[in-house]
């Protein structure tokens, strides 16, 4: 079933876009957004860009030139603005790990509501949700419907490689394999229930 996207945050995310790529500011679309445009399942309550460090001020001068509201929130690996009460979040260092410019090279340009932009891989966007994972936010049900919708797309050897050291990401790749979504390496075994 497809996403119904919200015509706001839609809009509010092309006048992002447009913005950053007009002022040649790197970025990629992340998020919900960006499973969406892969053609996956996923909800649409605000917007993700990610960007490198070194380059949040610019994108926020950027954007606040074309009148988006700024916010520098206490949290140190995002900036946020706003639009209308649309937020975006423009995130430097998702699950611990700097935005770099090899983050930015393996994005796939792809076309999002009529604009070609940067997309985070789905092979990028399944880490980050797995890395995401913690003791105090561990809701697997918003990973279950992106690995399966996007599944064909995934490098899970890659996923299983990045996230090898969360306990929470094992678990929840035990349970792809349980529930026949991607089968652990090495094993075969027959469908349950269709």
């Amino acid at each position: 079933m497809p996403l119904r996207v919200d015509e706001g945050l839609v809009n509010t995310l092309k006048r992002v876009a447009s913005t950053l790529k007009q002022a040649e500011v790197p970025f990629a679309l992340g998020g919900s957004f960006a499973v969406y445009a892969h053609g996956g399942h996923s909800s649409d309550h605000d917007v993700d860009f990610v960007i490198r460090e070194q380059d949040k001020e610019r994108a926020l001068a950027e954007l606040a030139a074309v009148g988006f509201e700024v916010e520098q929130p206490p949290e140190d690996w995002l900036v946020k603005v706003f639009e209308e009460g649309r937020m975006v979040d423009l995130i430097y260092r998702p699950v611990e790990s700097p935005v770099t410019d090899e983050t930015l090279r393996e994005a796939e340009m792809l076309s999002v509501e009529a604009i070609k932009m940067p997309v985070l891989s789905a092979t990028q966007l399944m880490i980050h949700k797995l890395l995401s994972y913690s003791q105090h936010y561990c809701n697997f049900a918003t990973g279950l419907p992106v690995a399966r919708s996007l599944r064909e797309q995934i490098d899970w050897e890659r996923v299983r490689r990045e996230t090898a050291k969360s306990p929470y990401a094992e678990a929840f790749l035990m349970l792809l394999d349980r529930l026949d979504v991607v089968p652990e390496p090495g094993t075969t075994h027959a469908t349950v229930g269709g």
